[in-house]
Protein backbone atom coordinates (compact mmCIF):
# COMPACT_ATOMS: atom_id res chain seq x y z
CA UNK A 1 0.00 0.00 0.00
CA UNK A 2 1.15 3.54 -0.82
CA UNK A 3 -0.53 6.81 0.13
CA UNK A 4 0.30 10.33 -1.06
CA UNK A 5 -1.13 13.69 -0.07
CA UNK A 6 -0.19 15.96 -2.94
CA UNK A 7 3.59 15.76 -3.16
CA UNK A 8 3.94 14.21 0.30
CA UNK A 9 4.36 10.44 0.37
CA UNK A 10 2.76 9.29 3.62
CA UNK A 11 3.14 5.54 3.02
CA UNK A 12 5.47 3.78 0.60
CA UNK A 13 4.69 0.17 -0.29
CA UNK A 14 3.81 -0.92 3.22
CA UNK A 15 2.96 -4.63 3.27
CA UNK A 16 1.31 -6.02 6.41
CA UNK A 17 -0.45 -9.32 7.01
CA UNK A 18 -2.50 -10.09 10.13
CA UNK A 19 -3.57 -13.67 10.78
CA UNK A 20 -6.64 -14.82 12.76
CA UNK A 21 -5.77 -14.97 16.44
CA UNK A 22 -2.72 -12.76 15.94
CA UNK A 23 -2.10 -9.40 17.59
CA UNK A 24 0.15 -7.34 15.34
CA UNK A 25 1.63 -4.12 16.66
CA UNK A 26 2.31 -1.21 14.31
CA UNK A 27 4.64 1.36 15.86
CA UNK A 28 6.83 4.27 14.83
CA UNK A 29 7.70 7.87 15.74
CA UNK A 30 5.20 10.70 15.30
CA UNK A 31 4.38 11.22 11.64
CA UNK A 32 5.47 7.71 10.64
CA UNK A 33 2.14 6.99 8.92
CA UNK A 34 0.52 4.64 11.44
CA UNK A 35 -2.93 6.26 11.57
CA UNK A 36 -2.82 6.88 7.82
CA UNK A 37 -2.39 3.14 7.35
CA UNK A 38 -5.53 2.39 9.37
CA UNK A 39 -7.42 5.20 7.62
CA UNK A 40 -6.47 3.72 4.26
CA UNK A 41 -7.39 0.09 4.92
CA UNK A 42 -10.69 1.16 6.46
CA UNK A 43 -11.57 3.21 3.37
CA UNK A 44 -11.20 6.79 4.62
CA UNK A 45 -8.05 7.61 2.63
CA UNK A 46 -7.31 6.85 -1.02
CA UNK A 47 -4.37 4.54 -1.64
CA UNK A 48 -2.51 2.62 -4.30
CA UNK A 49 -2.30 -1.08 -3.70
CA UNK A 50 -4.55 -3.85 -2.48
CA UNK A 51 -6.41 -4.55 0.76
CA UNK A 52 -7.54 -8.15 1.13
CA UNK A 53 -9.87 -9.37 3.88
CA UNK A 54 -10.27 -13.15 3.97
CA UNK A 55 -8.94 -13.14 0.42
CA UNK A 56 -11.55 -10.66 -0.85
CA UNK A 57 -10.35 -7.44 -2.43
CA UNK A 58 -11.80 -4.35 -0.73
CA UNK A 59 -10.47 -1.91 -3.34
CA UNK A 60 -13.01 0.78 -4.17
CA UNK A 61 -15.32 -0.23 -1.32
CA UNK A 62 -16.80 2.45 0.94
CA UNK A 63 -16.01 2.37 4.69
CA UNK A 64 -19.47 1.03 5.62
CA UNK A 65 -19.12 -1.81 3.10
CA UNK A 66 -15.73 -2.74 4.55
CA UNK A 67 -17.27 -2.70 8.01
CA UNK A 68 -20.06 -5.06 6.95
CA UNK A 69 -17.48 -7.42 5.48
CA UNK A 70 -15.72 -7.65 8.82
CA UNK A 71 -13.32 -4.73 9.20
CA UNK A 72 -13.80 -2.74 12.40
CA UNK A 73 -11.76 0.12 13.83
CA UNK A 74 -11.55 2.53 16.73
CA UNK A 75 -10.55 6.20 16.62
CA UNK A 76 -8.09 8.26 18.64
CA UNK A 77 -10.92 10.45 19.87
CA UNK A 78 -13.56 8.55 21.85
CA UNK A 79 -16.81 9.14 19.97
CA UNK A 80 -19.45 7.58 22.20
CA UNK A 81 -23.17 8.32 21.97
CA UNK A 82 -23.62 10.41 25.11
CA UNK A 83 -27.40 9.92 25.21
CA UNK A 84 -27.11 6.11 25.20
CA UNK A 85 -26.07 3.80 28.02
CA UNK A 86 -22.88 1.74 27.87
CA UNK A 87 -24.79 -1.33 26.77
CA UNK A 88 -26.74 0.62 24.15
CA UNK A 89 -23.49 2.10 22.81
CA UNK A 90 -22.12 -1.41 22.35
CA UNK A 91 -25.39 -2.69 20.86
CA UNK A 92 -25.33 -0.05 18.13
CA UNK A 93 -22.22 -1.60 16.58
CA UNK A 94 -23.78 -5.08 16.60
CA UNK A 95 -26.53 -3.88 14.27
CA UNK A 96 -26.27 -4.34 10.51
CA UNK A 97 -29.43 -2.48 9.46
CA UNK A 98 -31.60 -3.61 6.60
CA UNK A 99 -35.17 -2.77 5.69
CA UNK A 100 -36.36 -6.19 6.83
CA UNK A 101 -34.45 -6.03 10.12
CA UNK A 102 -35.87 -2.59 10.88
CA UNK A 103 -39.43 -3.78 10.17
CA UNK A 104 -38.96 -6.89 12.27
CA UNK A 105 -37.73 -4.92 15.28
CA UNK A 106 -40.58 -2.42 14.97
CA UNK A 107 -43.22 -5.18 14.80
CA UNK A 108 -41.76 -7.78 17.17
CA UNK A 109 -39.42 -5.64 19.29
CA UNK A 110 -36.83 -8.39 19.06
CA UNK A 111 -33.09 -8.37 18.61
CA UNK A 112 -30.67 -11.11 17.58
CA UNK A 113 -27.60 -9.35 18.93
CA UNK A 114 -27.85 -10.03 22.65
CA UNK A 115 -25.06 -12.62 22.65
CA UNK A 116 -22.68 -10.35 20.71
CA UNK A 117 -23.30 -7.48 23.12
CA UNK A 118 -22.98 -9.72 26.19
CA UNK A 119 -19.66 -11.09 24.97
CA UNK A 120 -18.20 -7.65 24.20
CA UNK A 121 -19.31 -6.26 27.56
CA UNK A 122 -17.96 -9.25 29.49
CA UNK A 123 -14.57 -9.28 27.74
CA UNK A 124 -13.93 -5.77 29.04
CA UNK A 125 -15.45 -6.28 32.48
CA UNK A 126 -18.21 -3.72 31.89
CA UNK A 127 -21.14 -5.84 33.12
CA UNK A 128 -21.68 -3.71 36.20
CA UNK A 129 -21.71 -0.48 34.20
CA UNK A 130 -24.07 -1.51 31.41
CA UNK A 131 -26.72 1.00 32.46
CA UNK A 132 -24.28 3.86 33.08
CA UNK A 133 -24.12 6.88 30.81
CA UNK A 134 -20.80 7.79 29.13
CA UNK A 135 -20.59 10.98 31.22
CA UNK A 136 -20.43 8.82 34.35
CA UNK A 137 -17.39 6.86 33.19
CA UNK A 138 -13.69 7.42 33.71
CA UNK A 139 -11.46 8.04 30.70
CA UNK A 140 -10.18 4.46 30.95
CA UNK A 141 -13.69 3.00 30.95
CA UNK A 142 -14.70 5.17 28.01
CA UNK A 143 -11.75 3.71 26.11
CA UNK A 144 -12.93 0.20 26.98
CA UNK A 145 -16.45 0.96 25.76
CA UNK A 146 -15.02 2.21 22.47
CA UNK A 147 -13.12 -1.02 21.89
CA UNK A 148 -16.04 -3.15 23.13
CA UNK A 149 -18.26 -1.43 20.58
CA UNK A 150 -15.88 -2.37 17.78
CA UNK A 151 -15.68 -5.95 19.06
CA UNK A 152 -19.48 -6.26 19.14
CA UNK A 153 -19.48 -6.05 15.34
CA UNK A 154 -17.77 -9.48 15.32
CA UNK A 155 -14.97 -8.25 13.06
CA UNK A 156 -12.62 -10.44 11.07
CA UNK A 157 -10.02 -7.70 11.55
CA UNK A 158 -10.03 -5.24 14.45
CA UNK A 159 -7.92 -2.10 14.01
CA UNK A 160 -7.15 -0.11 17.15
CA UNK A 161 -5.84 3.44 16.81
CA UNK A 162 -4.12 4.68 20.00
CA UNK A 163 -6.46 2.92 22.48
CA UNK A 164 -4.06 3.60 25.39
CA UNK A 165 -3.73 7.35 24.79
CA UNK A 166 -4.38 9.25 28.02
CA UNK A 167 -4.22 6.18 30.24
CA UNK A 168 -1.86 5.73 33.16
CA UNK A 169 0.42 2.70 33.51
CA UNK A 170 -2.06 0.55 35.45
CA UNK A 171 -4.95 1.40 33.11
CA UNK A 172 -2.75 0.63 30.11
CA UNK A 173 -1.81 -2.76 31.54
CA UNK A 174 -5.49 -3.57 32.13
CA UNK A 175 -6.34 -2.58 28.57
CA UNK A 176 -3.46 -4.73 27.31
CA UNK A 177 -4.84 -7.84 29.02
CA UNK A 178 -8.22 -7.26 27.40
CA UNK A 179 -6.67 -6.75 23.95
CA UNK A 180 -4.62 -9.91 24.33
CA UNK A 181 -7.80 -11.81 25.19
CA UNK A 182 -9.49 -10.54 22.02
CA UNK A 183 -6.69 -11.95 19.87
CA UNK A 184 -6.60 -15.18 21.84
CA UNK A 185 -10.30 -15.62 21.07
CA UNK A 186 -9.40 -15.70 17.39
CA UNK A 187 -9.83 -12.12 16.17
CA UNK A 188 -7.08 -10.74 13.95
CA UNK A 189 -6.02 -7.54 15.71
CA UNK A 190 -3.93 -4.61 14.48
CA UNK A 191 -2.74 -2.32 17.28
CA UNK A 192 -1.32 1.17 16.76
CA UNK A 193 -0.13 2.91 19.89
CA UNK A 194 2.65 5.20 21.14
CA UNK A 195 2.96 3.13 24.33
CA UNK A 196 5.82 0.89 23.20
CA UNK A 197 5.79 -0.98 26.48
CA UNK A 198 2.17 -1.97 25.87
CA UNK A 199 2.69 -2.93 22.23
CA UNK A 200 5.87 -4.92 22.80
CA UNK A 201 4.43 -6.76 25.80
CA UNK A 202 1.26 -8.09 24.16
CA UNK A 203 1.98 -8.33 20.41
CA UNK A 204 2.86 -11.52 18.58
CA UNK A 205 4.56 -9.60 15.78
CA UNK A 206 5.60 -5.98 15.35
CA UNK A 207 6.02 -3.78 12.27
CA UNK A 208 7.91 -0.48 12.59
CA UNK A 209 7.30 2.52 10.34
CA UNK A 210 9.45 5.60 9.85
CA UNK A 211 8.55 8.33 7.35
CA UNK A 212 6.01 6.00 5.74
CA UNK A 213 8.38 3.07 5.19
CA UNK A 214 8.81 -0.22 7.01
CA UNK A 215 12.23 -0.14 8.70
CA UNK A 216 11.89 -3.30 10.80
CA UNK A 217 9.55 -6.19 11.51
CA UNK A 218 9.69 -9.30 13.63
CA UNK A 219 9.01 -10.55 17.13
CA UNK A 220 8.81 -7.94 19.89
CA UNK A 221 12.21 -9.02 21.24
CA UNK A 222 13.87 -8.72 17.82
CA UNK A 223 12.32 -5.31 17.16
CA UNK A 224 13.31 -4.06 20.60
CA UNK A 225 16.97 -4.76 19.79
CA UNK A 226 16.95 -3.55 16.18
CA UNK A 227 19.49 -0.68 15.76
CA UNK A 228 17.29 0.98 13.12
CA UNK A 229 14.34 1.08 15.50
CA UNK A 230 16.47 2.45 18.34
CA UNK A 231 17.87 5.10 16.01
CA UNK A 232 14.37 6.07 14.85
CA UNK A 233 13.24 6.67 18.42
CA UNK A 234 16.42 7.85 20.13
CA UNK A 235 18.68 9.05 17.32
CA UNK A 236 22.21 7.92 16.49
CA UNK A 237 23.30 8.13 20.12
CA UNK A 238 20.67 5.58 21.08
CA UNK A 239 21.88 3.18 18.39
CA UNK A 240 25.46 3.52 19.65
CA UNK A 241 24.39 2.76 23.21
CA UNK A 242 22.48 -0.30 21.99
CA UNK A 243 25.53 -1.54 20.09
CA UNK A 244 27.70 -1.14 23.18
CA UNK A 245 25.19 -3.05 25.32
CA UNK A 246 25.01 -5.88 22.81
CA UNK A 247 28.79 -6.04 22.63
CA UNK A 248 28.95 -6.23 26.40
CA UNK A 249 26.42 -9.06 26.49
CA UNK A 250 28.36 -10.95 23.82
CA UNK A 251 31.59 -10.72 25.79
Amino acid sequence: MSVSFGGVRALMEVDVRVEPGQLLGLIGPNGAGKTTFIDAISGFVSYRGTVLLDGRDLSGKAPHVRARRGLARTWQSIELFDDLTVRENVAVAAQHPSAWAALREVVWRSSDHTEQVDTAVQVFGLEGRGDAMPSELSQADRKLVGVARALAAKPRLLCLDEPAAGLDTLESETLGRHLREIADRGTATLLVDHDMGLVLSISDYVVVLEFGEVIAHGTPDAVRRDPGVIRAYLGAAGAEISAELEAGEAS
